[in-house]
């Protein structure tokens, strides 16, 4: 009788311990201990570094980098994706949101800067990344100002074209990756199908706080398949150092006023994104609308890092949808937690092997893993259009948004007649398209009496 007691005594201790840890995973500033929350970290990374380093490879591409070049660049970038996860998740003065943000390399200046490379050079484009940071900068320190004519609409139209804009990417990596030579080939997508069968059984059978760590399963069993496939590739490894210093201003800058107003502009959009995307999390992982410190901390570390990474040589940060997908699917919010993916990139921006151990991750399997996340990030953008409430005012804003940016950027040659900086910021960003949509009819459509903003929390 004593044992029976003593073991459902222990069993009772395990079950309260499980609680904790899911309460912990659940609460931004819990201490969580490094070895438990290290999993969850892990996590974000694979969910993002692909997709982190793409850019960085396009734009040395058009450059003419030689490999050297383009390596190094690549390790600056994953060190400045870990610096802004870090300063988004511990603040310093008005600079992070303080929210679960993950941040990486962006792919909303990828045009502009491959049309800024072959006119002008490099050098110009990496000015214009440090001067247009600095203006997100201080557009993040003015949001309570003008915060207000991004009303709770917008912001729910700015969340649902995210997560629409997203479902191509997650698409193309279930097929392989944009522009595999094996694109579509049973190889990839059984790969996809097995990352995505082994995180959904996953999320069903597991138990407690295992259940959220679906999609690094997923991804490991994804991985082990590739591997007996021989689709993982080793060439990465080769010649590898040991340990690499990242070069500070391996261009130097040089200011142009064109390419830094059409950077500029590209900036502005991506502070849009950020507060669509602050504005997502904070609803999905806090069920609370962002307050004004948030989201001007947020959009103000997304424009001073990334003034910071011009000055690295690398494209501007900014926060990542797909891991605001992982947080809607998950629900951990600990900063200790991804702050250990943060730490993980930093470490890979000076130990090249662990880079290379990450980039080897075949696309297939990371896309039948994304794939639903980005599903996620619509139906939260739903969720918050509901929220706005369904009035025949609302729902013209939302369908006319919605509708003018995702069709128009799935038909080339829509924005022909404008000129090439229109081009680059709309021709296929859908987001900028439904917001600037979503803002003027939120301003020309008349409101009625009864309806009124929510408030938002100071």
């Amino acid at each position: 009788m004593a044992v029976e007691k003593r073991t459902g005594a222990s069993g009772a201790a395990k079950g309260t311990d499980a609680m904790d840890m899911a309460a912990a995973l659940r609460d931004f500033r819990a201490k969580i201990p490094i070895a438990q929350g290290f999993p969850y970290g892990l996590q974000h990374v694979l969910a993002m570094f692909v997709a982190n380093l793409a850019p960085i490879s396009i734009v040395a591409a058009a450059a003419g980098m030689d490999l050297v070049q383009s390596e190094a660049l690549i390790q600056n970038a994953l060190l400045m994706a870990g610096l802004g996860t870090i300063i988004q998740l511990f603040p310093l003065w008005r600079v992070g949101g303080a929210l679960p943000i993950v941040t990486g390399i962006s792919f909303t200046y990828v045009s502009a800067v491959v049309a800024i490379v072959a006119a002008q050079g490099y050098n110009v484009a990496v000015g214009a990344i440090i001067a247009g940071g600095l203006i997100e900068g201080a557009l993040g320190l003015t949001v309570r100002w003008w915060r207000r004519f991004v009303p709770s609409i917008v912001s729910a139209v700015v969340v649902t074209s995210i997560g629409f804009s997203l479902l191509s990417v997650g698409a193309e990596s279930f097929g392989g990756g944009s522009g595999a030579e094996d694109f579509g080939s049973w190889q990839n997508l059984l790969l996809a199908c097995v990352s995505l069968v082994s995180c959904l059984a996953f999320q069903c059978l597991a138990k407690g706080t295992k259940k959220q760590l679906s999609v690094l399963f997923g991804l490991v069993v994804g991985y082990v398949v590739a591997l007996i496939m021989g689709k993982v590739d080793f060439s990465a490894f080769a010649g590898l150092e040991i340990v690499s210093i990242p070069q500070v201003m391996p261009f130097a800058p040089e200011f142009e006023i064109g390419a830094i107003v059409s950077v500029g502009l590209l900036y502005l959009v991506s502070s849009v994104e950020v507060m669509g995307n602050t504005t997502a999390l904070a609803k999905v992982g806090f069920d609370r609308e962002p307050t004004d410190r948030e989201m001007s901390g947020a959009i103000t570390a997304d424009g001073l890092v990334s003034s910071v990474a011009g000055v690295f040589g690398c494209l501007p940060i900014t926060s990542f949808s797909q891991n605001v997908g992982l947080v809607a699917m998950t629900r951990v919010v600990n900063r200790r937690v991804i702050a250990c993916g943060g730490a993980i990139l930093i470490l890979a921006a000076f130990v090249p092997a662990v880079a290379a151990v990450f980039n080897s991750l075949p696309e297939a399997v990371l896309g039948g893993c994304t794939i639903m996340m980005f599903g996620n990030i619509v139906l939260s953008g739903m969720q918050m259009i509901a929220d706005a409430g369904f009035t025949q005012r609302n729902v013209t804003i939302a369908a006319l948004a919605l509708s003018a940016g995702i069709g128009f950027t799935q038909v080339q040659g829509v924005f022909a007649a404008f000129p090439p900086v229109v081009q680059s910021i709309f021709g296929s960003n859908c987001i900028a398209v439904a917001f600037v949509v979503a803002v003027v009819a939120n301003f020309l459509l008349p409101r009625d009496e009864e309806e009124q903003e929510p408030e938002i929390a100071a």
